[in-house]
């Protein structure tokens, strides 16, 4: 929910949705690689301070027909058809130190966040060879990973996805159109001041569940030479609706984030991904 994982996601468009079937030379079984870039977003969810992180991570792609390793994180493909898909897949959040941020200094810092949990994609449309309108259903637990594991609560994040891309996968577009809802533990966790860090300035606060965001997000890869690729991705979040808007935490109507990258891939497998690569 921090710079980190906005960095992370962004990456993925350089896997994004591959609409078309018959036209595309089929993939590698899996790719091995670098990925880096720098991200800018709020520091949490609204938040009023600001979080420039850069990564450089290396990178696998394994297209097997269940287990999977791609845009979408690391998981299992459980059901798959022309119009469904159901796999489980994980995502990972960064820390973020309350001492950055003035509304949460004296508070717990947040700390990395594992999520894990299945989730549904369901095809709509397809309007030309290269395109495609989907819906996707991710329902997710928190995990906070910090001196042991910690349940945090659970989110589900419904998105519309908008995906096109070039000629031999020479380019991708990305457009999604969201919300993020969250039960009351995890935007206790975020949102919830405990009385024993209230302030004159912040108030206790108890946090309920329910709409934390809407998000509108949009995302583009272009393959520079065969193994180089670049990405860049712009992300608005709006907050007015959050159940949670009175929290003293919760300190901005919107927030927006940018982040661009770079791909390198080392190797590619002389073996190819059987079946439909989404």
């Amino acid at each position: 929910m921090n710079a980190a994982r906005a960095l992370l996601a962004a990456s993925a468009f350089c896997f994004a949705m591959a609409p078309a079937r018959a036209a595309e030379a089929p993939l590698p079984l899996w790719e091995a690689g670098v990925f880096g870039g720098t991200a800018v977003t709020p520091a949490y969810p609204g938040a009023s301070e600001r979080s420039t992180r850069s990564l450089a991570l290396p990178y696998l792609i394994y297209r097997g027909k269940v287990l999977r390793a791609d845009r979408s994180g690391v998981g299992a493909r459980l059901f798959d058809t022309e119009r469904l898909d159901f796999d489980i897949g994980f995502a990972l959040s960064l820390p973020a130190r309350s001492s950055d941020v003035p509304a949460r200094r004296g508070m717990p810092d947040l700390g990395t966040l594992v999520e894990f949990g299945p989730r549904l994609k369901i095809k709509l449309a397809e309007p030309t060879q290269h395109s495609r309108l989907g819906l996707e259903l991710p329902l997710r637990a928190v995990i906070e990973a910090r001196g042991g594991l910690r349940r945090q609560g659970a989110t589900f994040e419904p998105r519309l996805v908008y995906a096109l891309q070039g000629e031999q996968q020479a380019w991708h577009v990305d457009a999604s159109l969201g919300a993020m809802l969250g039960n009351a533990a995890i935007n206790d966790y975020l949102y919830g001041v405990d009385p024993a860090f209230a302030t004159a300035q912040r108030p206790a606060y108890a946090a309920k569940s329910g709409l934390m965001l809407t998000r509108l997000s949009l995302g583009a890869s272009y393959r520079l030479q065969r193994d180089w690729r670049a990405f860049a991705f712009v992300r608005y979040d709006n907050y007015t609706g959050a159940a949670n808007r009175a929290s003293p935490l919760l300190r901005q109507n919107s927030g927006t984030s940018a982040g661009i990258g770079l791909m390198w891939t080392w190797r590619r497998s002389e073996s190819l991904a059987r079946g439909r690569e989404d």
